[in-house]
């Protein structure tokens, strides 16, 4: 195992540190139970949005707190859930006085947690509500989860309620319109090659030199299907697919194309992969008309990629145009 790091028991503490170091106008760090939280929180009157989870998915979460996403992220050892009191601390430290939105993905250890921390911070006279997000059209149980896994569609959510939050939108309104996006989120992922947790010293899994896997999950979960490799034509193709199949999206729609890169996937193949994918939605007649290409929600060094297609309305494609600052995602500052 090459990696730089020191001890593998501290690799999470040590990130926070520098992260904190790095973005002291955006965020603050509290190391203990370990919170990232907007340097400006709370902000008086203003619904908080708190997400979280393992860490190895970075940007996600930590690098989408800020102006514009997510007041607070608690994050978790690479590739475990965060615990109660991370996430009772974090609502603590955001709470405005217009309530908490929690925005979890769909892993058991997760909505547990989660929902232990939203108990805990509701013993405090807190209003706290939970959108589980569940992107994921590879398989309907996981290792990790009952019901599909939450992954790249995430920083899709946050960014749009956390849009409507900013504007002033009440805690219901942020509820329902988190349930609203998840409705209208599809994803899909592929993995060329596995990663490696500092902790294990090992891949997660193994592949040969000429296989892929299709339907991966972002902590190396198996997928649907384990197969010899293809030219790039072809693998956004069996991503792109099952997407389309599944909310159904049909022709004339207008979505948000998201080509993610999952940690190790150099731009030019994610640019190259995202031209694929544009055309043929652009086949179907279906109009991508925001679009964003880079890696956001990672599997630490895996080689792959993910395509999320989110349909859009007018309102939707309003609150992603809104202004953002975060560590990973800025625009309209």
């Amino acid at each position: 195992m090459k990696k730089i790091i020191n001890d593998p028991s501290a690799v999470v503490a040590e990130a926070l540190r520098g992260m904190a170091l790095a973005h002291p106008e955006l965020i603050r760090v509290r190391p203990d139970p370990a919170v990232v939280v907007r340097a400006d929180a709370p902000v008086a009157g203003k619904v908080a949005l708190v997400s979280g989870g393992g860490s190895g998915h970075e940007p996600l979460h930590g690098g989408f707190v800020g102006r514009g996403m997510l007041d607070a992220a608690c994050p978790g050892a690479v590739f475990t859930s965060p615990t109660p009191d991370q996430i009772s601390a974090a609502v603590e430290q955001v709470h405005g006085g217009a309530g908490v939105l929690l925005i979890v993905k769909n892993y058991t250890g997760d909505v547990l947690n989660f929902e232990t921390g939203a108990e805990l911070a509701a013993a405090e006279g807190v209003d706290v509500r939970t959108v589980v997000i569940d992107d994921d059209v590879a398989v309907k149980d996981s290792l990790y989860t009952a019901g599909r896994r939450g992954v790249a569609g995430t920083m899709l959510l946050e960014k749009i309620v956390g849009a409507a939050a900013e504007r002033g939108t009440d805690l219901d309104g942020c509820e329902e319109l988190a349930r609203r996006v998840v409705a209208n989120l599809r994803s899909l992922g592929l993995a060329l090659t596995a990663c490696t947790v500092p902790h294990a010293g090992e891949p997660s899994f193994t592949l040969a030199e000429d296989e892929f896997e299709l339907g991966v999950g972002i902590h190396g979960e198996p997928g649907r299907q384990r197969l010899p490799m293809e030219p790039a034509d072809q693998l956004v193709a069996r991503l792109l697919g099952p997407v389309l199949e599944d909310l159904p999206f049909a022709e004339g729609d207008r979505v948000l194309l998201l080509t993610n890169g999952m940690g190790g996937t150099p731009l030019v193949e994610l640019y190259l992969a995202h031209g694929i994918a544009e055309k043929l939605l652009a086949d179907k007649g279906i109009v991508v008309e925001r679009r964003l290409v880079g890696s956001y929600v990672t599997s630490l060094e895996m080689q792959g990629m993910s395509l999320t297609l989110l349909k859009l309305d007018e309102e939707l494609t309003e609150l992603w145009d809104e202004p953002v600052n975060t560590a990973a995602l800025r625009w309209g500052i």
